[in-house]
């Protein structure tokens, strides 16, 4: 097996003890109800309990093919479920360009206009939904993290 090659196992007692506390601290903030930009980035975003509990990619991957994962990721859909159903305060937020085939962008936008959403709306769902899992591959081998360049004017 390659040394980068994860072995399927399950969570040891002292990670299994160590998720029930992220569970537990995830399930805590989902009763106030907070917007799920808001829930996203306290657990499970770059700054968030996962990430600072399991801060290994080893570890993150293992966390992530848990039952108390597949909670967490209830409980963010949940939220996403409710911000659909009422306005609420925006969160601040980023600007991200992404360059595209203009064939891709017309397919997006008919696709969009179809469900009577922006082209934003359905673009951050389908990264949802990657980061969900449903569209993602196996991951059964942790490389090292990819670094943004910068792109210099010109």
């Amino acid at each position: 097996m390659p040394a980068t090659a994860m072995p399927a196992k399950a969570l040891d007692s002292d990670t299994d003890h160590a998720a029930a506390a992220v569970l537990e601290v995830a399930e805590r903030l989902h009763s106030i109800t907070p917007e799920w930009v808001v829930f996203f980035r306290e657990v499970l975003g770059v700054e968030g309990i996962v990430r600072r509990t399991f801060n290994t990619p080893e570890a993150l991957v293992r966390f992530e093919c848990s039952p108390h994962y597949a909670r967490i990721r209830e409980m963010l859909d949940d939220l996403r479920e409710r911000q659909r159903e009422r306005p609420a305060e925006r969160d601040v937020q980023r600007v991200v360009t992404v360059r595209m085939p203009s064939s891709l962008h017309e397919t997006l936008k008919a696709e969009a206009d179809e469900m009577r959403i922006s082209i934003n709306t359905l673009c951050i769902s389908k990264l949802m939904k990657l980061i969900d899992g449903e569209g993602r591959r196996e991951l059964t081998t942790v490389g090292p993290p990819r670094v943004a360049r910068d792109v210099q004017p010109g």
